[in-house]
């Protein structure tokens, strides 16, 4: 009987015309706020660009437009609606916004570069931030103890430090393609950035299985933990990616008529490493991060040229759109959620801490890595530094942050995601907005560097170019011998991946000058890289 009646109540709802036409009209309404935020955060990042105006980057001012428009459509009688469609869904963040964003990063980096700093970058993604969860754990939870700030059990404490610890230098990073900065400086920024947001996620997820299981787990347990779900995301990127690449190898795409499918299934497999990873109970971003870097050194020299540039400018346009849609739904909702004020205690000591985390994050291992570098190799402290400030929370640690709002006992994970908000807030628009400022203060953008990414780098339309002189051969000495140092310390990989990797992965032979890659004596031309360094409609053999 109340089976029938609950079927008679709810039935009118289903089929009534008037709410599905309310439904459509805010979907409608909220979809149109969408587009228009985004055409306008375009328009005004060109703008600010064009007139050199570094105080508002474009990320802090997608920001400021969500906070803005949220703010309006709270106090308007139009938040209901708008709130349905338009509201910050941790999954929707982690299925579709993500997943584009991360493997961009992979794909574009810089393999010389970046791996001529492998080891640093390693050590700053991961010891680095290792060492700052644990420390802005720590600090935390004896915050808690002494009744500076709302107190929370240890392991949440950690939680907290991991979500915390992901980093988001968009902001610097533009700023060093804007003015230029020196090339290892970029490469250790930008590869940290990208290791650090897979590492604070296996963090995160490590700390959380603790917690959600038993407490009688000990340390090793928790290592053994974490390594399973980081190496077997990375073992199943890994794979993925070179699955790829024999496919394009022998399945003979690369012709006209069939460059539609050939470009379809390469977008397809980024995708399915990420869901791969996911339903085996492993990180995801791990995994399409990975397959990102092994698709762009392998599977990317087995396109056509057509393929190969219609695959970049796609990852790259899909990036873009899902990172600055990211900022502005995170200010969005920032403005519509409900947040737990009452602890502004939390707030400021874990802005303190984290700012104490990432300094011994950064300088520690900063230490570590100099003690074995040569000393023409070590870290200058200005690019420490530069590296600590460019330490800004972003939409990592807020999507991480609004999960443990479901994870975390009432009161808990809402002290930790208003807190987040908060952070998140002050590092991208204040610290953000004083980037630029605080770059040049520190000498290592702008001035002589106006066009100049480094030794034997330079910038021409927004591509990084290797800069020849009138012989053919880098401009800068420094630059080879660099590269004659990292293919010494590597030479082991170097010639395993030039010797079977590359013939057996692509159709190159694999049989090029060792001095034609380090010298570049036998190259007349520039070599462009797009904006975030990646090769143009070839492979490139680090």
């Amino acid at each position: 009987m109340s089976s029938s009646s609950s079927e008679l109540q709810i039935s009118p709802a289903i089929h009534d015309p008037q709410g599905q036409e309310k439904q459509q009209q805010a979907a409608g309404v909220g979809i149109l706020l969408q587009i228009m935020m985004l055409v306008l955060s375009f328009v005004l990042g060109h703008v600010l660009r064009r007139h050199k105006f570094y105080y508002l980057p474009e990320a802090s001012a997608s920001l400021l437009i969500g906070l803005i428009v949220g703010g309006l459509a709270n106090v308007s009688n139009t938040e209901t609606s708008i709130r349905t469609w338009f509201n910050f869904h941790d999954e929707f963040f982690f299925l579709f916004l993500l997943p584009p964003i991360i493997f961009q990063s992979g794909f574009s980096l810089q393999p010389k570069p970046f791996f001529s700093n492998f080891g640093a970058i390693v050590t700053f993604s991961v010891l680095g931030t290792f060492v700052a969860s644990i420390v802005t754990g720590v600090l935390v939870y004896l915050g808690g103890v002494m009744f500076l700030m709302y107190r929370l059990p240890f392991v949440e404490c950690l939680m907290f430090g991991s979500l915390i610890s992901a980093t988001d230098p968009v902001t610097v990073l533009s700023i060093f393609q804007e003015l230029g900065s020196d090339v290892n400086l970029y490469a250790l920024v930008f590869g940290e950035s990208v290791l650090n947001d897979a590492m604070a996620i296996s963090l995160y997820r490590t700390m959380s299985l603790v917690r959600s299981h038993s407490t009688g787990q000990n340390f090793f347990m928790v290592i053994v933990r974490f390594l399973e779900t980081f190496v077997g995301s990375m073992s199943a990127g890994v794979g993925v990616g070179f699955t790829s690449a024999l496919l394009f190898k022998y399945a003979g795409l690369d012709v006209d008529n069939l460059q539609n499918l050939e470009c379809c299934l390469f977008v397809l497999f980024p995708y399915f490493s990420y869901m791969l990873a996911e339903g085996l109970s492993l990180s995801g971003i791990v995994s399409i991060l990975f397959t990102g870097i092994v698709m762009k050194h392998y599977t990317f020299s087995n396109l056509s040229a057509n393929s190969q540039r219609f695959v970049s400018a796609f990852f790259h346009l899909i990036s873009s759109l899902a990172e600055t849609f990211v900022f502005i739904y995170m200010g969005f909702d920032i403005a519509m959620e409900k947040h737990s004020w009452s602890h502004v205690g939390f707030i400021f000591f874990s802005i303190l801490f984290i700012v104490i985390a990432r300094a011994a994050n950064v300088f520690g291992c900063g230490y570590l890595v100099n003690l074995a570098r040569p000393a023409h190799r070590k870290i200058p402290m200005t690019h420490q530094k530069a590296l600590w400030y460019s330490g800004l929370r972003g939409a990592m640690a807020f999507a991480l942050a609004l999960q443990s709002v479901h994870e975390l006992p009432e009161g808990h994970g809402q002290t930790i995601f208003t807190a987040t908000t908060a952070i998140v807030v002050v590092t991208v628009l204040l610290i953000g907005g004083s980037t630029g400022t605080m770059l040049e203060a520190l000498e290592v953008v702008g001035d002589s560097r106006d066009t100049s990414l480094g030794d034997g780098f330079e910038v021409v339309n927004n591509r990084y170019m290797t800069r020849f002189d009138d012989e053919g051969s880098p401009s800068e000495s420094g630059f080879r011998t660099k590269l004659r140092e990292f293919h010494k310390s590597a030479k082991s990989f170097t010639e395993l991946d030039r010797n079977y990797l590359t013939p057996f992965f692509t159709s190159n032979s694999g049989d090029y000058d060792e001095d034609d890659d380090i010298n570049g004596d036998q190259h007349q031309e520039r070599i462009p890289f797009t904006r975030r360094g990646n090769f143009n409609n070839r492979g490139l053999n680090f």
